[in-house]
């Protein structure tokens, strides 16, 4: 493969080092444009780590340049982040981070279409995403609607806002 290029594929539960690895070198990196250091101190422990459920639901996906370098994640589930409720035909959009060092070379939005084109056979109509701030002109760029401002809830006391964002499946 050439310096930058990549392929995709569904993650696996051995994937959990390196999916951390990525989350946690994107968002300590591109999430300071957009949030106070402090709150990112307290709040990137709750997220930047692999997700086990994720990694093995079938619908997680990583980018990687060659095996074990992985340069990007991001998935879908039917279950609604912080719930599990599930409503038939929507889907959310799921953990998505770029590796800093790779971040405008199609990664994003390679993810983003293979989460697409894999949930239409499932019947999912509607993506949902909880978007950082930063994140929101990637994902509008995509095709998602801005839906509002959220706040995400991470343990007992820290908050973390957000943008709710929606897309239709055509």
């Amino acid at each position: 493969m050439s310096a930058r290029s990549f392929s995709i594929r569904i993650a696996k539960p051995t994937d959990s080092d390196a999916v951390s690895a990525v989350l946690a070198a994107s968002y300590s990196e591109l999430l300071t444009a957009c949030y106070d250091s402090d709150l990112l101190i307290q709040a990137l422990p709750h997220f930047s780590k692999a997700n086990p459920t994720l990694l093995a639901c079938g619908t997680y996906y990583v980018a990687a340049r060659e095996p074990g370098d992985l340069v990007g994640c991001g998935g879908w589930t039917a279950e609604k982040p912080g719930s599990g409720e599930i409503i038939e035909g929507e889907a959310h959009i799921r953990h998505f981070a770029t590796h800093p060092e790779w971040t405008r070379h199609g990664i994003g939005i390679a993810l983003l279409a293979r989460c697409i084109s894999d949930a239409r056979p499932f019947g999912i109509r509607k993506l949902h995403c909880f978007s950082t701030l930063n994140a929101e002109c990637f994902y509008r760029a995509a095709g998602f609607h801005t839906v509002g401002s959220i706040d995400v809830q991470l343990g007992s006391s820290i908050t973390f806002p957000g943008i709710l964002m929606s897309y239709e499946i055509a």
